[in-house]
């Protein structure tokens, strides 16, 4: 069983699939018989990139946050392939921040993170619509957009947008009559990638690769999940849902925010996260 849109000689766009999630999509998305454009930045990296996914890739540098770069993107698929049936919003950036970090910073994470995405989608979704067959929009989120840890808020603010966007855009597409393009969140767990690599050269023993996390995107799809809640070698969904439920609790329970990491709640999140493995 596949996505109804993940068939032979369907088109597929990847942003940020010149490495990553976004290229072991790619590769897949090519291996199931799509015809495949990988959008990213650099010509060196979208060349290797079309060399390791092979079959019929277009390649086309784009830059996300710029709106210019998504329209051109669009005119250029639609006129390679005719249009589009799996759109994947996957392009990010984490070169980390502050709450009194610079602005470019928070601005340049929420253009390419957040507004990447809601334009993507924007820019893409009519065409597909306008083929009136089955279609499909992943949005990449995070973890960090949901349990929301400290240490990096621009990242944690454009992911946890992504989250209530690409909700909004599945409540969207099943209300439209007739519509068969269906939207759903990656939640990727730990992974090893240039993203997450952290200087590091080979793969921690927590971590996924590439490879699973798109298995793992593939098998949700067939199931028709929305949300795509990925583990790792080192958190399992249990302990994940353990963690997002805290999250939720804090309002629920009108505790501080993020008490998760407050040293007046560690025991108590202790032994409410002891439950994920009873």
């Amino acid at each position: 069983m596949t996505h109804a849109a993940l068939v032979p000689g369907a088109v597929a766009v990847v942003t940020g699939g010149a490495s990553g999630i976004g290229l072991a999509a790619a590769k897949r998305f090519a291996a199931l018989g799509l015809k495949v454009c990988v959008a990213d930045l650099g010509a060196d990296r979208l060349a290797k990139a079309a060399a390791a996914i092979g079959g019929e890739v277009l390649t086309v540098e784009t830059d996300v946050s710029r709106l210019g770069d998504l329209e051109a993107l669009e005119a250029r698929v639609r006129e390679r392939f005719g249009g589009v049936d799996a759109l994947m919003l996957n392009a990010g950036i984490q070169p980390g921040s502050g709450i009194l970090g610079p602005a470019e910073a928070w601005d340049r994470v929420i253009a390419v993170n957040l507004m990447g995405v809601v334009r993507g989608a924007q820019v893409f979704l009519p065409g597909m619509l306008a083929r009136e067959r089955p279609g499909l929009v992943i949005a990449t989120g995070s973890k960090q957009g949901i349990t929301t840890p400290p240490g990096d808020p621009a990242y944690n603010v454009a992911k946890a947008g992504v989250k209530v966007f690409a909700e909004a855009l599945a409540h969207d597409l099943r209300g439209r009559e007739g519509c068969a393009i269906s939207a759903h969140l990656l939640i990727p767990g730990f992974v090893f990638t240039p993203l997450a690599a952290g200087g590091r050269t080979e793969k921690p023993e927590a971590a996924w690769t590439p490879e699973q996390t798109v298995d793992f995107m593939l098998e949700s799809l067939d199931r028709g999940d929305f949300y795509i809640l990925c583990p790792d070698n080192d958190v399992s969904r249990p302990l994940d849902e353990r963690r997002i439920a805290w999250a939720a609790g804090d309002i629920i329970e009108n505790r501080p925010p993020l008490s998760r990491w407050h040293p007046d709640y560690a025991e108590a999140f202790a032994a409410f996260a002891k439950g994920a493995a009873d």
